[in-house]
């Protein structure tokens, strides 16, 4: 049995698919008589494309990832879908326009355009190679172009099996795609380790309904071939020790011979665990990632550690993408201590939480786990609440000052648009975000919320979501009733929650600005034992060196290390005696000195500093030290310290 594995846009072109990695070496190991291939149709569409139009790495990206929520990619090849090269473009044209800048309408109509061609060239292809079974995955804006070439290859070459799965085939929404789109003969849902290579195996024995009946999660027909039956979701996920290590055979050297090797840095794509251990306990009230499992199951330390280092030692490949939801918080003790002692200067990227102390982000930082998402979204503890989240929006900004402290990049994006949230929620945040500016900005602007398939948004209404609908997008994407529409998509139009135009621009004008000072922007902090130095640059604080002298003011700023409420820091000062006599009004003049000069953040009755810590190679740099040591003590509170013109040279890194 031949079986070859299909990649089509727009699946990313600097990653191999995990998924196909993972599904060939379940074939390879489990299935006998069978081999198994992948095609890199990504990779085969970047060269096809370029011969023909102005196409670049950024507009593979949008089309990737950046236009989600619009819908574009899908819509590109909903044409090939329907072999119909103008497949409503009116209804897209009168959808987009104001959306869409003019060149991006211009590409994403030509793209539609001349995309039938494409697959039919990946059908042709595909028939040459003469596969018993092809298994085409589907995840992100990659539904229509493996349809389409399902529906291509079906045509050409009747006999060949199709076979669907991957993200957008969980649950609801594999079966709409299996009654839907009879060119696909099978649909696996959920993880697939299993269900393919058992599959498999009776289509290669010639086994009947009843084996077939047998495989959890997996779309058939019965009935001379018509009929469309779903059989039950599995019971439970995976365990670990079943999730087998990818094979990215082929893929890097696709890659060498495509256009798109002048495009992107390629990274490996590994995984150490699934599911989410904070969503077990409290979903996330927007969050549809995981799908039909939530269970957070994670690899032995030993076989994580062990795939790595054979992935890396095999690719020559030092950067890697974890695409854990969570961090396992073993690994911190288990895994990073040996990725730190292999000598691999490796580059990884992984998501965290946000409530993570600075040690364990420094272990992160030098395994090489350089890039975080902690997943912060707000900064204003009440929203938090309502997302349940478990943080609060002083541990959010802790988060950033200790990254940058620690040398890790920080990916956050901030959301808006949550049930019982307030301008009053949003209005001291606002304030503050000037104050920020030297930390990690989010990476775009706030989004209002999408309503995802499997978030508690989606299947609660109570929390605030009623009559959703799919997004306008399906609409214009596929030739299908409202009804099926809704169990196909993954995105819902909703009513508008929360806060109104007027705060929402008032915050993007925020982090706009944030975003434009960020890269000249500088706080951080030198605790020279009996006292504290602070060096800033921000465009909205005219002080560029502060003093902290007072031995008080000393104690509060270190206790302000972790978050605090004033009473909570007038407790733990004055439990050292030399202390004892001072007033609550004391720390609070303190606090609201500092917060008027940047120094510290607050929310909820909490407050944090959001100064990194320096060196004192940096005051060096500065000329500072022999500067302030003339001048005399300062208040409590601090001394703004006039600069010298040496205080104007560049910020060190």
């Amino acid at each position: 049995m031949r079986v070859l594995l299909l990649n089509m846009p727009w699946s990313p072109i600097d990653l191999p698919s995990l998924a196909l990695g993972i599904l060939k070496r379940s074939v390879d190991e489990r299935v006998a008589g069978a081999t198994c291939e992948v095609l890199h149709a990504n990779l085969e569409f970047t060269d096809w494309i370029t011969r023909r139009t102005e196409f670049a790495a950024e507009d593979y990206e949008y089309y990737a990832l950046s236009s989600y929520f619009l819908g574009c990619g899908d819509w590109v090849f909903s044409s090939a879908l329907y072999d119909d090269p103008a497949w409503k473009d009116a209804e897209f044209t009168e959808m987009m326009t104001g959306k869409l800048r003019s060149a991006r309408m211009r590409m994403t109509r030509q793209l539609h355009e001349i995309v039938p061609e494409f697959a039919t060239e990946v059908a042709r292809r595909v028939a040459e190679l003469a596969p018993d079974v092809v298994g085409l995955t589907s995840t992100f804006q990659q539904n229509t172009a493996a349809l389409a070439a399902a529906r291509h290859i079906k045509r050409l070459a009747p006999h060949i099996v199709t076979v669907m799965g991957g993200a957008n085939c969980d649950a609801e929404q594999g079966a709409a795609v299996h009654r839907n789109f009879p060119f696909v003969d099978f649909v696996v849902r959920g993880e697939g380790e299993d269900a393919f290579p058992r599959l498999l195996e009776a289509l290669r024995d010639g086994s009947g309904a009843a084996v077939l009946a047998d495989i959890p999660g997996l779309c058939h027909r019965g009935d001379g071939g018509t009929a469309s039956t779903a059989n039950p979701m599995p019971t439970g996920p995976l365990p670990p020790a079943a999730i087998l290590p990818p094979d990215y055979s082929g893929y890097f050297e696709r890659l060498a011979e495509s256009v798109a090797r002048n495009w992107v840095e390629p990274k490996l794509v590994v995984e150490g665990a699934r599911g989410c251990w904070w969503g077990e306990k409290h979903h996330c009230t927007f969050c549809g990632l995981n799908g039909s499992f939530m269970q957070f199951r994670s690899k032995s330390p030993d076989t994580f550690y062990q795939e790595i280092m054979d992935l890396a030692e095999r690719h020559r490949v030092l950067d890697m993408y974890v695409v854990d939801n969570i961090l396992d918080m073993r690994y911190l003790s288990s895994v990073l201590p040996r990725i730190i002692d292999s000598g691999y200067d490796l580059r990884m990227h992984i998501e965290i939480k946000a409530n993570m102390r600075r040690p364990q982000l420094q272990v992160l930082a030098d395994a090489g786990l350089i890039y975080v998402q902690p997943g912060i979204e707000s900064l204003n503890s009440r929203v938090l609440d309502l997302m349940d989240k478990g943080v609060s929006g002083c541990q959010n900004v802790r988060m950033l000052r200790d990254a940058a402290e620690t040398g890790l990049s920080v990916s956050w994006n901030y959301l808006h648009g949550f049930p019982g949230e307030t301008a009053e929620d949003y209005d001291p945040v606002i304030r503050q975000l000037p104050a920020l500016e030297h930390l990690n900005p989010p990476v775009d602007l706030s989004a209002r919320i999408a309503i995802e398939r499997f978030s508690p948004y989606f299947k609660r209404p109570e929390l605030g979501f009623t009559g959703l609908r799919p997004e306008e997008h399906y609409t214009f994407t596929y030739d299908l009733p409202e009804a099926e529409l809704h169990d196909l998509a993954y995105v819902f139009q909703a009513p508008e929650r929360g806060i109104g135009k007027d705060t929402v621009t008032r915050l993007n004008d925020a982090i706009a600005t944030w975003k434009k000072h960020h890269t000249d922007a500088r706080l951080t902090h030198t605790d020279l034992g009996d006292e504290i130095v602070l060096v800033s640059r921000r465009p909205s604080f005219d002080w560029q060196t502060l003093r902290l002298t007072d031995p008080f003011a000393v104690a509060i700023f270190r206790l302000l290390d972790q978050p605090h409420s004033p009473a909570a820091l007038h407790r733990k000062a004055t439990s050292v005696p030399a202390f004892a006599e001072r007033a609550p009004e004391d720390v609070q003049g303190l606090l609201n000195d500092w917060t008027d000069l940047g120094v510290t953040f607050t929310d909820a009755g909490q407050y944090v500093h959001i100064a990194p810590a320096s060196v004192n190679q940096d005051f060096l740099r500065l000329d500072y030290m022999s500067h302030v040591h003339n001048r005399p003590t300062a208040e409590p509170a601090g001394e703004p310290v006039t600069a010298t013109p040496a205080a104007s040279a560049p910020a060190l890194p």
